[in-house]
């Protein structure tokens, strides 16, 4: 079986949340990944931080956690989107309870689907409205 941590779980691993750690650990057989859309959001976050830093002290914060994610990230497969992910995708537009998702979701979603992965995500409320979606919060 393969995970998919979305990026809220990713975040939380980043901070060092046990509860996440501890079911990591549990799971040493299983394939853990996230999908380019999570790398993607983690890294634009930690780049919008870096570029709105408003003193040196601030800056060499943000660098150091750009650092820190970045090497977290080159830990974690990276899922990429597939044409098998792009038809879910384009399958999953049409939905109409589905639109008011945001698009990142829905990316993420695809990708987990394509791939027959268990997303990993805080986020239930959005991700249980996905038909097939296997989701689990690890957070809580």
């Amino acid at each position: 079986m393969t995970y998919l941590l979305d990026t809220d779980t990713l975040t939380h691993l980043h901070a060092g949340n046990t509860n996440v750690i501890n079911r990591l650990e549990s799971l040493q057989n299983e394939e853990i990944a996230i999908t380019i859309i999570t790398k993607v959001e983690i890294l634009r976050g930690r780049i919008d931080y870096l570029l709105k830093a408003s003193s040196g002290q601030d800056l060499i914060k943000a660098q150091e956690l750009f650092s820190h994610s970045e090497t977290l990230l080159n830990q974690l497969p990276i899922i990429l989107i597939d044409e098998n992910s792009a038809n879910q995708f384009e399958h999953l537009k049409t939905v109409s309870k589905l639109r008011k998702i945001g698009r990142a979701d829905m990316l993420i979603a695809s990708i987990a689907l394509a791939n027959k992965a268990v997303l990993v995500t805080r986020n239930l409320r959005h991700f249980r409205q996905f038909p097939n979606l296997l989701v689990e919060n690890w957070v809580d």
